[in-house]
């Protein structure tokens, strides 16, 4: 049987000829000394537009606004408008006070996909005015696994930050 001899690439030769410039030799003459790596081509250079390049556009879903003027796609007016009013009562309330903040993201995403799960239309999650669980909160709400599940999201009073109500989505058969 016999071995075929691997030949070394020119990205192998370069470094190991940088790595034996960090070496003393001890019988300087016998070393070996390997070629001079062959010069890169040239690059091409980049052409010039005469304009600035058009921007991409996002397919992802656009973020869930607190509170919007309008009807969120989906929803109409009359029920939105009930929803912002309070008048669609909460069937659950999750509470997060306490909680830490990758405590509270998961009982978030247990909370909401057990209330879908039971057909509940509103629910209620009071974050409390703490900055960390308040802020990532939105965060939590537009993740993929989430998002599908919840149709508006609002604020129940504007002077009350600290908590949120969620208008889940039906389960349609």
């Amino acid at each position: 049987m016999s071995r075929r001899k691997r030949e070394l690439s020119a990205e192998d030769q370069a470094l190991w000829a940088a790595y034996g410039r960090t070496l003393t030799r001890l019988m300087p003459g016998r070393a070996r000394l390997l070629p001079p790596p062959p010069e890169p081509p040239p690059v091409p250079p980049a052409p010039t537009r005469a304009h600035p390049p058009e921007p991409r556009v996002k397919l992802a879903r656009a973020p869930l606004p607190l509170a919007p003027d309008a009807a969120p796609a989906g929803l109409d007016k009359s029920t939105w408008a009930k929803f912002r009013a309070q008048k669609i009562r909460a069937e659950a309330r999750l509470d997060l006070h306490g909680h830490t903040a990758t405590r509270a993201h998961t009982e978030v995403r247990q909370f909401l996909e057990t209330a879908h799960g039971l057909h509940m239309r509103c629910v209620e999650i009071i974050t409390g005015q703490g900055e960390v669980i308040a802020r990532e909160l939105p965060h939590w709400l537009n993740a993929p696994g989430l998002r599908p599940l919840i149709l508006a999201i609002s604020h129940p009073h504007a002077r009350n930050r600290g908590a949120v109500r969620v208008l889940l989505r039906r389960i349609r058969a």
